[in-house]
């Protein structure tokens, strides 16, 4: 099995041989240290591209800078900010909802405790653990589909389900790397190991990954 520290190691290697130095959206958020606007985005991002979240992202909160804000907006405003996200005409109302919570019940400040934003509405644990790591750098694994199909596929874990793909992850990574494992898989997962079509070809780990394996080898 390949170590995670080095998984990172040659990740960010091979995002620097493809000239992609550019963070994911949530990385770019994370840079104005605000937990509500990494929320909100997590939410918006749900079968969304990285593009075309960061752009509703920008555009919802150059006219609603916080939750307070957000919580009195105009829901057909919202949805007009947002579009073309997935599913931009049923995301507003639930949008505007956990604004509302966060103003009326946590005045103004995302909650930095796992359980409590789980009770958001449209909050699972993948965007709880974004808010976490993005929003207040705590330690967390946010698996999404790319942290789940580039983990399976290098062998670290056997799972179904992303939940079970971070609880496995959680034993495996040393606490000090799980701020990166979001970052770099997604990078990893959106450049080279990509759902269809993995450039396994340019990939480091391609003499060790079962993927690879199993599937490049053979042409």
């Amino acid at each position: 099995m390949i170590s995670v520290k080095n998984i990172l190691k040659n990740i960010r290697k091979m995002i620097d041989n493809e000239n992609q130095n550019e963070l994911t959206t949530l990385g770019k958020i994370s840079k104005e240290n605000d937990p509500f606007r990494v929320l909100i985005s997590t939410i918006l991002s749900s079968r969304t591209k990285d593009d075309i979240t960061f752009n509703a992202t920008k555009r919802l909160f150059e006219q609603y800078k916080n939750a307070k804000e957000l919580s009195k907006a105009n829901i057909s405003n919202i949805k007009r900010l947002i579009k073309p996200v997935a599913f931009y005409k049923t995301k507003p109302k639930k949008i505007k909802q956990v604004a509302e919570i966060i103003y009326k019940d946590y005045n103004n400040h995302v909650p930095s405790d796992m359980n409590k934003l789980l009770e958001l509405p449209l909050v699972g644990r993948k965007t709880a653990n974004c808010v976490l790591v993005y929003g207040f750098r705590k330690p967390a694994i946010p698996v999404d589909v790319h942290v789940h199909r580039i983990s399976n596929r290098l062998g670290i874990v056997k799972t179904e389900i992303p939940e079970e793909t971070e609880i496995e992850l959680t034993k495996i990574a040393k606490k000090e790397y799980w701020l990166q494992i979001n970052e770099y898989f997604v990078r990893f997962g959106q450049l080279i190991c990509k759902p269809v079509n993995p450039r396994c070809n340019i990939c480091l780990f391609n003499n060790e990954c079962p993927y690879a394996k199993n599937n490049f080898q053979k042409k």
